[in-house]
């Protein structure tokens, strides 16, 4: 693709997906490109999620644990301190549960789950939860992955956004 076209698709995926700086858009459109040019551009209706875990594993070394496990708990600790306190516990379940009344106190309630969720998760008893008190969780119940809420984008979100950037990909190629 040559650079002045580059730089245009950038642009354009940059205003409509604010969640990348622009030097990460570009890496991710030629990575898609040097994928596109492996498979001999067999991906007209879409990357499958089978394919897209055996690129993740044979160019990053990820594995389904590793990546799923990482990116659920970096959602779920706040403050950027690599653990998952009681207050962020705290926090994140008040954030999701359902009060019936506004005059319904529900703090009691949820320092009890609070609580619960440290037994089940904080492995080393230190009162917060670490990414290997996590993953330890999570090895043994997966259900534990989204215990503070989703933490994964929805399968028609990520199928909009497939189809989007193939669509600027492909017009941008030609």
């Amino acid at each position: 693709m040559e650079q002045r076209a580059l730089k245009k698709l950038v642009e354009s995926i940059c205003k409509t997906v604010k969640s990348f700086k622009k030097s990460e858009v570009h890496c991710l459109i030629n990575l898609f490109q040097s994928l596109v040019e492996r498979s001999g551009g067999r991906f007209d209706k879409g990357l499958d999620r089978n394919t897209f875990r055996g690129i993740l594993y044979s160019i990053f070394g990820m594995t389904d644990d590793t990546l799923m496990n990482r990116v659920c708990f970096e959602v779920y600790y706040l403050n950027g301190d690599g653990c998952i306190s009681q207050e962020e516990i705290f926090d994140m379940l008040k954030n999701s549960l359902y009060q019936q009344s506004p005059e319904e106190e529900s703090d009691e309630g949820i320092s009890e789950l609070v609580d619960l969720t440290l037994k089940k998760m904080d492995y080393d008893n230190d009162g917060k939860i670490s990414f290997a008190d996590f993953e330890t969780a999570v090895r043994k119940d997966t259900l534990l992955l989204e215990v503070f809420g989703p933490c994964l984008p929805e399968a028609k979100n990520c199928l909009h956004f497939e189809a989007l950037a193939f669509r600027n990909i492909m017009t941008f190629q030609t």
